[in-house]
């Protein structure tokens, strides 16, 4: 084998869907199990005070916007976000629900009354007690981490290129923006082979 035949495998393999859905997934448990840690024992003790003491802004049109981005903030650990993906997802996430409004605060306060910071061991809780809630962080994060809301056949994409899957290998993978051929045409051996 080549190097230039080394290399390409090394490439493949570095692409591969699997690679990077195991490296995102890692990334994601490895941040989310850092917070929790650092906040239950006291090494980082900001941050469980910060989350918890951040309430939901009260009153006016824009309210139930507000709480979704505080809730967003809480359940990512991004301080901002786009605002124009943020708008489609909230109006999106609420189309999908009639209780969404309701289940941001409702999450918000649960939040605040819990140490903040929503870990898988807190999910795991609210899918015991409170499953309705459980299934609105899902969707929260389902819509800014994948860009999209619903369940099929009614999945609506509300991102792509901004949604925060690529945030962690945005620094070495460029975010695919077109399909050089048919629909999994990677998958077919090449003619040459």
């Amino acid at each position: 084998m080549t190097d230039v035949d080394r290399h390409a495998v090394h490439a493949h393999a570095a692409r591969s869907p699997r690679r990077r859905a195991w490296l995102i997934g890692t990334l994601a448990s490895a941040a989310g199990l850092a917070f929790a840690s650092a906040a239950r024992h006291g090494a980082a003790p900001g941050i469980a005070t910060a989350l918890a003491q951040t309430p939901p802004p009260a009153g006016g049109a824009n309210a139930g916007y507000a709480a979704f981005i505080a809730l967003s903030g809480k359940l990512t650990g991004h301080p901002s976000f786009d605002p124009v993906h943020g708008k489609r997802a909230y109006d999106a996430l609420s189309h999908a629900d009639a209780q969404f409004a309701q289940n941001v605060a409702a999450l918000n306060t649960w939040l605040g009354s819990h140490g903040g910071v929503p870990s898988d061991v807190v999910t795991q809780a609210l899918q015991i007690d409170q499953p309705q809630l459980a299934k609105t962080i899902s969707a929260i994060t389902r819509a800014w981490y994948l860009g999209l809301v619903g369940e099929m056949p009614n999945v609506q994409v509300i991102a792509y290129e901004r949604a925060l899957m690529f945030e962690p290998v945005k620094d070495i993978l460029t975010v695919p923006s077109y399909c050089r051929d048919v629909p999994f045409y990677w998958t077919r051996k090449p003619a040459n082979a």
